[in-house]
């Protein structure tokens, strides 16, 4: 009898430990997902790829009406979306809100339509939200970095109602092609600049 009671406690203890390692890797593989636009995807996703935490940013459209979008087709500026990038990452190593203050360092959102000589809706400045918590979390960081602008900060929210990733080719453009005439001239400067900030990690 004795032994059977040592082999269930033993059983239990078990369980409860296998349990606990698993609930554990469950928290560390749990990731979440951020959608924000500001300017050329390609620029936003080469700032995102140098920040801790960060698993994958992926180039996409959001925020309009067509189905399935092109890139040709959005830059019609007659679909409605915008260039966004979906930035999955760890919440154990950085947090919404941190991603959120990269995001209104890294471009101008004072600026309607229009990143530099990037021009039209499909750049303008966007946050997409999943649920009710990162909205409040996006209003709180817009309104701590209007602080920094003297112009209003125009960044549009909306909730998230569906992704597309955009072709093959923009994904990953800067670190594929680091000697293009836009990386060299406009996106390079802009991962330095953070980095010497210490806005991003090198």
């Amino acid at each position: 009898m004795r032994a059977f009671i040592l082999g269930l406690l033993l059983a239990v203890g078990a369980t409860a430990t296998a349990t606990a390692a698993g609930e554990t890797n469950s928290m560390q593989n749990k990731t979440e997902s951020v959608v924000i636009g500001g300017g050329c995807f390609w620029c936003m996703e080469a700032v995102f790829d140098h920040v801790p935490g960060v698993k994958s940013a992926v180039c996409g459209y959001a925020g309009g009406r067509t189905k399935n979008p092109t890139y040709e087709e959005v830059c019609t500026d007659a679909t409605g979306h915008a260039e966004v990038v979906r930035i999955e990452f760890d919440p154990m190593a950085t947090s919404y809100e941190k991603l959120l203050a990269v995001f209104f360092n890294a471009h101008d959102p004072t600026t309607m339509n229009r990143q530099g000589g990037d021009e039209g809706t499909q750049y303008r400045s966007i946050i997409l939200y999943a649920n009710e918590a990162q909205k409040e979390a996006v209003e709180k960081a817009r309104a701590a970095a209007q602080a920094r602008y003297s112009g209003p900060i125009v960044t549009e929210i909306v909730p998230l109602a569906v992704f597309y990733a955009a072709e093959e080719h923009h994904q990953h453009y800067f670190a594929k092609n680091p000697t293009a005439g836009y990386c060299r001239v406009v996106i390079k400067p802009k991962v330095v600049k953070l980095q010497q900030e210490g806005v991003i990690s090198n």
